[in-house]
């Protein structure tokens, strides 16, 4: 009786050291987890230009330059084909475009994509906005590596980045950002999914 009694005392013991308490569950957020930066990125990702520039080979072949689109307000959105919050946003972000001469829209795909497989993509999935497929190991040096998708930067029309989004965004946000750098109001951080 002594050895069983030493066996269910052993069994609770080891039963109790391998409980812990249960984490609270993170809330679902829409964010979606990018690519695994290189080590390098970390270590550059400290201060950003207050002015970004930005030139990319879009997929229409066209060279993309920010800086020639001063004057205007420019949407620059990182997101993926795979990221189901990103193609949520892509024809909000493509209505918007469209519906205002002050705004242009840049995609940028922040993925690893043969260009046959983007164009099978497209083919379901269109919009007008330019679109340029970024290397991932090598992503614009002026904006911060994405730490997940979608991540969108609204620049004002002096060249400046009015606001980051992390997170999927609307176009009644980005209008609403639009008009608030517009009157001088600071513009503030939508509920969910937004970063500085």
């Amino acid at each position: 009786m002594n050895g069983l009694k030493f066996v269910y005392l052993l069994a609770g013991v080891l039963l109790l050291a391998a409980c812990k308490p249960v984490a609270p569950a993170e809330p679902a957020t829409a964010v979606t987890p990018a690519p695994a930066a290189p080590p390098v990125a970390a270590a550059t990702e400290a201060a950003k230009p207050e002015i970004p520039t930005l030139v990319v080979d879009a997929f229409d072949g066209k060279k993309f330059d920010l800086a020639e689109h001063r004057g205007k307000w420019v949407v620059v959105n990182f997101w993926a084909t795979w990221c189901a919050p990103c193609l949520k946003e892509i024809p909000d972000l493509d209505a918007f475009d469209k519906a205002r001469d002050d705004v242009l829209v840049i995609g940028l795909a922040y993925e690893e994509i043969e260009r046959a497989d983007m164009e099978a993509f497209l083919k379901d999935h269109k919009f007008s906005y330019p679109m340029a497929i970024l290397d991932v190991y090598n992503p614009p040096a002026d904006f911060e590596t994405p730490r997940g998708l979608p991540m969108t930067y609204l620049i004002a029309p002096d060249g400046k980045v009015a606001k980051k989004f992390l997170g999927p965004i609307t176009s009644e946000e980005l209008a609403k950002a639009i008009k608030q750098h517009d009157s001088g109001q600071p513009v503030a951080t939508p509920a969910a999914g937004a970063a500085d």
